[in-house]
């Protein structure tokens, strides 16, 4: 039940950035098919950061392309 208040919150923080996650889009790449640029991104992860309260390794930030990608390591894999 955790996760899926977490879920809610990555959504709401997505849909802010206009960025829908239903079906194939949680896969789209940021950079190329959204055209987004990193700071933008790294913005997006650090909201995220703080809703979820999780921290993620600055590499793994650098590395992400896809939504599915980000909220993967903040619902399973990020340090508290």
């Amino acid at each position: 039940m955790k996760n899926y208040s977490k879920m809610r919150k990555i959504i709401v923080v997505f849909n802010q950035y206009g960025i829908n996650l239903s079906g194939k889009r949680k896969f789209v790449n940021l950079y190329d098919d959204l055209k987004m640029d990193q700071i933008f991104v790294l913005g997006l992860i650090y909201e995220l950061e703080l809703v979820t309260k999780r921290c993620m390794k600055d590499e793994d930030a650098y590395k992400v392309k896809a939504p599915a990608q980000i909220i993967e390591l903040l619902i399973n894999k990020a340090k508290q």
